[in-house]
């Protein structure tokens, strides 16, 4: 990096006042402990570290990772109090908008508990002079995740590393290369140090393969391939993860189930960040709310069990499948394994959107009930309607990172390199679809038309295709126009669920929350806000 990185507070933890904004900086602990009397025992330094991982985003809460799809043309969110989403997807969102505010401020938030802990640790007597060291990498790995997610959502911004008084908050923001390289020179650093993994008990910290990971997803968003491919490739060759197969078809669905809660595949994961998911996805008739439901669109994503699109096989096919998505059962696995479809049965409902019924609770359009005629079936364990609710959430999983390996091999050139059929045919084959048809998927083009395909169905409501559909600039394209929903066989026609407007030069970064604004004169917005 040729920049000088400055100190930033920006006064987003803290949006009353600036004496309130100082209280905050000069003071590490939710009570009035000041730095003197708090970082004394290995145990504050722990307990520190501890509340910089508190910010590792959820599923369904929080943060909310899964909501992310709602952004794209595979879900569509209602509810405004679970957020504001849709505001995104009409094109009314501004510097207002919560979702930007409420990510920005906890990021940096985060950010200001890494840098206060680098700025102390040393202060900490600790015998275990390693265990130090690995807490300061680690420290210094969350806080390059937290720029990384303000990297890919708002561009360049303020790069923060140590801790200085408001005075000196009035920095300008870095630009979008010198925050990539920060974050990229950070998590090298703490991969090539880190251990590769941890004991049960401290799974959930951040080890080696997740630091390349986030360099991956980082790379790939970016167009920096070659980066994301030795990123992949460090974490296929740790062998240390690997697909999850407890059966020829079922590996896949159980990853979203407590019985394969515990899995190799799961290379970056939040503890208990589905806990939220009966409130969110499951269907009224069982005591759950919709919030999230998924579109038309991401239904005719999927494969014919022959390997063939519903595109591809002909106008009256296609009619077939749109209207009768698992005709005859002869689709992709991963549809029923992640989408519930009008008819199917669901613990002890059928269910039955177009049913206009007054007590159908599931009928369409009824309020925290779908809105397309579809639900969200990954994540929903039976059991959590008796209240457990504590499964854990993927973040990164280690078959996008054999998609991110694929595609990058695709896009410096090497389609024809021979770990592009591998490794799709290997995840492919997980659910029991068949090899790549070579014949087809002969070239450059072709196989990037079918990586993307893959990434969708594989990776559908875990946050990913949001960042896909900007990052391969196809934004514009599958955000404008009408929503489809499921065939009404009442009305003979399909859903029409809302109008999206979207605009890539305007659309592709969130906005700079107001606050973040009005706190700094030197701040910048992001174009056409």
């Amino acid at each position: 990096m040729k920049s000088k990185y400055f100190i930033y507070v920006l006064g987003m933890f803290c949006l009353l006042s600036f004496s309130s904004c100082e209280e905050f900086l000069t003071h590490d602990h939710p009570t009035d402990i000041s730095d003197e009397d708090w970082w004394l025992t290995q145990k504050n330094a722990t307990d520190a570290l501890q509340s910089i991982y508190a910010g590792i985003p959820h599923g369904f809460h929080g943060r909310k990772v899964a909501f992310l799809d709602a952004l794209s043309d595979n879900l569509v969110q209602r509810q405004s109090a679970y957020g504001h989403y849709e505001d995104y997807v009409k094109g009314i969102q501004n510097s207002s908008w919560d979702m930007a505010l409420h990510i920005y401020r906890d990021n940096y938030r985060n950010i200001r508990r890494a840098n206060r802990f680098l700025a102390n640790i040393d202060r900490v007597v600790m015998e275990d002079y390693a265990l130090k060291t690995r807490y300061i990498y680690e420290a210094r790995a969350l806080r390059a995740y937290y720029y990384y997610e303000l990297l890919v959502l708002f561009g360049g911004v303020p790069l923060v590393t140590t801790v200085l008084s408001p005075a000196h908050a009035d920095v300008k923001r870095n630009t979008y290369q010198e925050v990539y390289d920060f974050v990229l020179a950070e998590l090298t650093e703490a991969a090539n140090f880190l251990p590769a993994r941890y004991s049960t008990v401290d799974q959930n910290r951040i080890a080696s393969g997740r630091s390349w990971a986030i360099i991956s997803r980082m790379a790939l968003f970016s167009g920096e391939y070659e980066t994301a491919k030795m990123a992949a490739k460090k974490i296929i060759d740790s062998k240390i993860y690997g697909l999850h197969k407890s059966s020829a078809i079922n590996g896949y669905q159980n990853l979203f189930l407590y019985t394969g809660e515990q899995n190799g595949e799961r290379v970056y994961f939040s503890a208990s960040g589905a806990k939220e998911v009966w409130n969110t996805l499951v269907p009224q008739s069982q005591g759950g709310k919709t919030v999230l439901s998924p579109t038309q669109s991401i239904v005719d994503a999927y494969e014919t069990l022959q390997g063939k699109t519903i595109q591809e096989l002909g106008p009256d096919s296609l009619n077939i499948y749109r209207k009768d998505p698992n005709y005859k059962g002869n689709r992709d696995p991963r549809l029923t394994y992640s989408i519930m479809l009008p008819g199917d049965k669901f613990m002890t409902s059928t269910l039955n959107p177009f049913d206009p019924s007054p007590g159908n609770r599931d009928r369409i359009g009824e309020s925290y009930s779908t809105f397309t005629g579809y639900w969200v079936k990954k994540y929903i364990d039976e059991r959590d309607k008796a209240g457990t609710r504590n499964l854990d959430f993927a973040i990164i999983r280690y078959a996008e990172i054999l998609l991110t390996y694929v595609e990058s091999l695709i896009e410096t050139g090497e389609w024809d390199h021979p770990d592009v059929v591998k490794y799709l045919n290997e995840i492919r084959n997980r659910v029991g679809m068949p090899d790549v048809d070579v014949s087809v998927y002969n070239s450059q083009e072709k196989l990037r038309e079918l990586v993307r395909r893959e990434r969708r169905v594989e990776l559908a409501f875990e946050g990913v295709r949001y960042f896909d559909i900007r990052r391969w600039g196809i934004f514009e394209d599958v955000m404008n126009g009408v929503v489809e929903g499921a065939y009404n066989p009442n009305t003979q026609e399909f859903v029409q669920v809302e109008v999206r407007k979207a605009s890539k030069d305007r659309d592709y970064f969130w906005p700079i929350p107001l606050e973040a604004m009005l706190a700094n004169p030197n701040m910048e917005q992001n174009p056409n806000y």
